[in-house]
């Protein structure tokens, strides 16, 4: 059976034409950093050259969160510590 009301290869064409991606513009931070437009930089932490991010405390925060989850899986038997020897080696 035949569709009826078919679309031919250019009108898809046409249609398909505005679904490409556009490239991320990446513009340049104070501090020499790559950052998205409108959003503050990872590196420093300013926008529009103000601080807005601690970037120190986050940094503190995340290492704080990654000993503690390291403690938890090491007391569920998750992780053993032949386990945590060969993580380094592998990365290297």
């Amino acid at each position: 059976m035949v569709v009826r009301m078919r679309r031919n290869r250019s009108e898809t064409a046409k249609r398909r034409s505005h679904h490409a991606l556009t490239p991320v513009q990446a513009a340049k931070c104070e501090c020499g950093a790559a950052r998205l437009s409108h959003r503050a930089c990872p590196e420093c932490g300013k926008y529009k050259g103000r601080v807005v991010i601690d970037v120190v405390a986050r940094a503190k925060r995340d290492a704080r969160r990654a000993k503690r989850r390291e403690k938890e899986l090491k007391a569920s038997g998750q992780i053993t510590e032949s386990k945590q020897e060969k993580e380094p080696t592998s990365q290297a």
